[in-house]
């Protein structure tokens, strides 16, 4: 999610740089406006450091280059206000406007949280409760402030709330609108690794990327997400993620079946081998000779048996082409008794296994939708929205 955090002139702004760091360690993009008075209280540089982004403060650069407070507002997911100024929020709730975090506020749609700091008399004034009554009508949430030693030595209600406090507020709250709330997805990824022998195997060149951009999109969108990755190095995966490691098709068909009963929805994206040598030898095969012949069988077929399983779920499969794509990706979703089938061409440059781009087809009976070259992420948003209107 991206973020712009305001952050205005109280001494609760030394509070920013954690609550910057929280923010960006859950993944999400920051950044930051800083008022003139908020300069202060806490550098530019230190938040310019941890949030990745330069800091805002003023309506241009001093190289002539233009703020825009439109873009800003159109850019972020969600505008936090914290620490906020009795000062800032009179001027909210009054219409005022003369800073550059006040014109993006008045330029928002998006989610608007406030986060108040102040002494406990200033806190308790009519005219800050009157004000913050109005933001609340005017459709912001108001994260109130806490009860604590403040900084004038007295001790009452007017602290804002800890950065900890503040990212679970927002957190908990936005998981209610997210489009997966209470949806459970199954995703598969990564190759499997057939073994003939203690050190040897029959495997592909997939990383897993793919798959687990799904599944890490999936997450942030509030799904409940069992990811069954057969053998991969790729280490970005959300900690909020069931993870299931597997390593042969026999056992990614075991913790996909154990999953796919409960799930909504499942989106398999792994490279599963289809044959696996007939035996393993119990020790390494030694080179003898000038041949070595393998027996290989037909692995199990996790796409077709999950389509013969299915009642209420969802199933999406993969197909990864090099010719007639588009007929044997039909012919697959047909047979295998699939919702819909994402298509991958080898002959797409910047597509298949290892790269960090993909270019799709996504085909269902009715629809066939091209999509351009995209980053693996992006393209995660997109096969995901298809999915839903399922």
């Amino acid at each position: 999610m991206k973020i712009l955090l305001g952050i205005t002139g109280g001494i609760a702004a030394y509070k920013t740089p954690q609550l910057v760091r929280l923010l960006v360690k859950k993944g999400h993009n920051v950044r930051v406006i800083l008022t003139e008075k908020a300069k202060d209280f806490v550098t530019p540089l230190t938040l310019s450091t941890l949030s990745k982004e330069p800091v805002l403060s003023d309506f241009a650069t001093i190289d002539g280059q233009w703020n825009s407070h439109v873009a800003l507002a159109q850019w972020a997911d969600l505008l936090l206000i914290a620490p906020a100024t009795a000062n800032t929020i009179a001027k909210m709730a009054s219409g005022q406007c003369d800073n550059l975090l006040l014109a993006t506020y008045f330029s928002a749609k998006k989610p608007v949280w406030v986060a108040p700091a102040m002494d406990l008399d200033m806190y308790a004034h009519p005219t800050v409760t009157e004000n913050l009554i109005k933001l609340e009508r005017f459709g912001n949430h108001i994260i109130p402030a806490t009860y604590g030693e403040l900084a004038s030595g007295l001790v009452g209600q007017g602290r804002m709330a800890e950065p900890e406090d503040i990212v679970a507020s927002i957190e908990t709250a936005l998981q209610e609108t997210l489009p997966l709330k209470d949806r459970k997805i199954l995703i598969t990824a990564g190759p499997t690794y057939q073994a003939i022998d203690p050190v040897r195997f029959i495997g592909n060149f997939s990383t897993g990327k793919m798959g687990i951009a799904i599944a890490n999109e999936a997450v942030r969108q509030g799904a409940e997400v069992h990811l069954v990755l057969g053998p991969s190095a790729e280490k970005n995966i959300d900690n909020k993620i069931h993870l299931h490691r597997v390593v042969s098709a026999q056992q990614m068909y075991e913790a996909a079946v154990a999953q796919f009963e409960t799930c909504d929805m499942a989106i398999l994206a792994a490279a599963v081998a289809d044959y696996t040598p007939a035996e393993v030898a119990a020790q390494k095969i030694k080179k003898k000779g000038d041949k070595l012949t393998l027996t290989l069988i037909p692995t199990i077929d996790i796409l077709a048996s999950l389509g013969k399983l299915k009642t209420t779920q969802k199933l999406i499969g993969f197909a990864l082409e090099t010719e007639n794509e588009v007929e044997n990706a039909q012919l697959k979703l047909q047979k295998k008794n699939l919702d819909a089938i994402v298509l991958n061409s080898l002959r797409d440059k910047g597509a298949g296994f290892g790269t960090d781009t993909n270019k799709i087809t996504f085909i269902t009976a009715q629809q066939l939708q091209e999509f351009p070259l995209k980053h693996k992420e992006a393209v995660a948003k997109d096969i995901l929205q298809k999915c839903m209107s399922l």
